[in-house]
């Protein structure tokens, strides 16, 4: 064979050679081209996604597509399933969206980041449905399901609370927590959160002092959390209830008999309230009420912590608009007090 013909053999086996090269890569490109495709929109209306649990890829994909967090689909759910992404329960959780994303980030971000968490804020909630209620528009679990966990007895048992005491795990804080956080999670996180709150500042050794548990003081902070509004004030008024307790007097706190009666609107006490049958009604059974009235805030802990050591066993507002009360250390000392109150509100019309 001439030194031609093997020159132009040599050039159709190289062309040959790099048509296959350029139509395998060619190939190798329009098969991964949707891995690096951008399919995350530059404007983002909003930018988490909530997948609930138990929810399906089809789902999934749905709830991407419908929240404006894909261009395409098609080439998303290639990319998933190469990715090994889709499977029959997807993981959960609320998931930051970054604009712009190509679908191979979008696809391992939901698949192992990091997810967002929540911001979950206890404040002044009263009751135990109000406590669910406020945690269900922060994660997913809904109220009837965080009530269910809030009265289900072994639970609390094994958390050493009854359904009476469960109020004294909230802490009135806030708290980050992931979005799917079971209701259960949610509870045992409280207890660590309540652990770690008794463990600072020296309160357990301050409640030990004044001869209270963890609980007892929470629900005396609660009952005085109700009776004034005035941070400076509630010490002193917590040292009334001590002093009532230790010297075996009803603590007749009104609070309490709000509510037992669960008439939160009421202008002031009546006396059918006075004579309501509940444990709760301290104008009836001696000592503190089974449980918290309300969610007690630190400050109001802290006041029964630190009660002020008097001898005053009576107080009543003083009925100038200001909040405060006049305190006394007989009967007859309150009476003048009640008097003066009641000319106070004469004096404004409001009686």
């Amino acid at each position: 064979m001439t030194r031609k013909k093997k020159h132009f053999y040599s050039r159709m086996i190289w062309g040959a050679l790099l048509l296959v090269g350029v139509s395998i890569g060619m190939a190798y490109l329009l098969e991964y081209a949707h891995y690096f495709r951008k399919n995350v929109p530059e404007n983002l209306s909003q930018r988490y996604v909530y997948i609930p649990t138990g929810a399906s890829f089809e789902q999934v994909v749905q709830l991407l597509y419908e929240g404006g967090f894909l261009l395409d689909t098609t080439s998303f759910v290639r990319t998933a399933r190469k990715m090994r992404y889709a499977r029959a329960q997807m993981r959960s959780g609320r998931f930051e969206i970054q604009p712009g994303w190509r679908n191979y980030q979008l696809v391992r971000h939901l698949r192992g980041g990091a997810q967002a968490p929540v911001r979950v804020v206890l404040t002044d909630e009263r009751l135990l449905e109000d406590v669910a209620a406020k945690v269900a528009s922060f994660i997913e679990p809904d109220s009837a399901a965080l009530m269910a966990a809030f009265t289900h007895d072994s639970l609390l048992a094994s958390l050493g609370v009854t359904q009476a005491t469960l109020m004294t795990l909230f802490i009135p804080n806030t708290y980050e927590f992931f979005w799917n956080t079971s209701p259960e999670g949610f509870l045992r996180r409280m207890k660590r959160e309540h652990d770690r709150f008794w463990q600072q500042h020296d309160r357990l050794a301050k409640a030990k002092k004044i001869g209270l548990s963890p609980a007892e003081v929470y629900t005396l902070a609660s009952i005085v959390e109700k009776e004034t509004l005035r941070k400076d004030e509630r010490p002193r008024i917590a040292g009334v209830y001590l002093n009532r307790l230790r010297q075996g007097m009803l603590l007749q706190a009104d609070p309490t008999v709000v509510f037992a009666t669960r008439d939160f609107n009421t202008p002031r006490v009546l006396e059918r309230h006075l004579k309501f049958d509940s444990p709760y009604n301290t104008y009836l059974y001696k000592g503190l009420p089974p449980g918290p009235i309300a969610m007690a805030s630190i400050s109001s802990i802290d006041a029964v912590l630190n009660a002020e050591v008097h001898d005053y066993i009576f107080f009543c507002a003083r009925g100038d608009g200001s909040g405060y009360h006049e305190f006394a250390k007989t009967l007859a000392g309150h009476n003048r007090n009640v008097r003066k109150y009641r000319e106070n509100l004469r004096r404004r019309r409001l009686r």
